[in-house]
């Protein structure tokens, strides 16, 4: 009886997580080219207002990919300033693997197109390169004042997050809208302990 309530908590979990999802992708299908890089501008001058970012020896990022806020002149900036950058490589196995970020041309599109992903070319460090960084920026859908995060559905960041000490800066990115009142969660979820949005700024939660 237990799993058979624990699976249907589970199941309504991830429903609730479906529907949500699909609000908010189609609220940023209908944002604009133009919209999607200024958010990305506004987003990058508040992540390298960071205090973190500012002494950061080592950070983990990503490329932004489709309508989420653009984040290549974010990633640029801060290697520019000397922190040595890691960009995630997707596994087989959707576990992430990453790699030192090397300037624009250190990059590329994965050649079998999947999720249209753009990865480094350097060699991968391994799963747990993530836990030596100092200022860990990842992707979001939405994040509530708990912290909790949603993202795409296959669970890779929460797992990259999971590696993470409790006192290393965990910024999730949003659009103005995406700081919402409760996101669904499940025991396996990792929270963020900051947001960062295009007209707030950065808000940091009391976790």
């Amino acid at each position: 009886m237990r799993d058979v309530t624990q699976n249907a908590a589970a199941s309504e979990v991830a429903r609730q997580k479906a529907a949500l999802r699909g609000r908010l992708c189609a609220a940023r299908a209908a944002l604009s080219a133009a919209e999607r890089s200024a958010a990305g501008r506004r987003l990058r001058d508040a992540v390298l207002s960071l205090p973190e970012a500012g002494m950061a020896g080592t950070v983990a990022a990503y490329f932004s990919i489709g309508t989420e806020p653009a984040t290549r002149s974010l990633v640029y900036a801060l290697w520019k300033r000397g922190s040595y950058v890691l960009l995630p490589l997707l596994r087989a196995d959707n576990d992430l693997d990453w790699a030192s970020y090397e300037g624009p041309d250190s990059v590329r599109s994965r050649p079998d197109g999947r999720h249209e992903l753009v990865e480094p070319l350097e060699p991968p460090r391994g799963p747990d390169a993530i836990a030596r960084a100092d200022l860990v920026i990842a992707p979001a859908l939405a994040v509530d004042n708990r912290g909790m995060r949603l993202g795409m559905g296959g669970g890779c960041y929460d797992r990259a997050l999971a590696r993470v000490g409790p006192l290393v800066a965990t910024v999730a990115l949003l659009y103005d809208g995406e700081f919402v009142d409760a996101v669904p969660a499940a025991p396996h979820d990792q929270p963020v302990r900051i947001v960062a949005r295009p007209s707030a700024g950065v808000t940091r939660l009391p976790l």
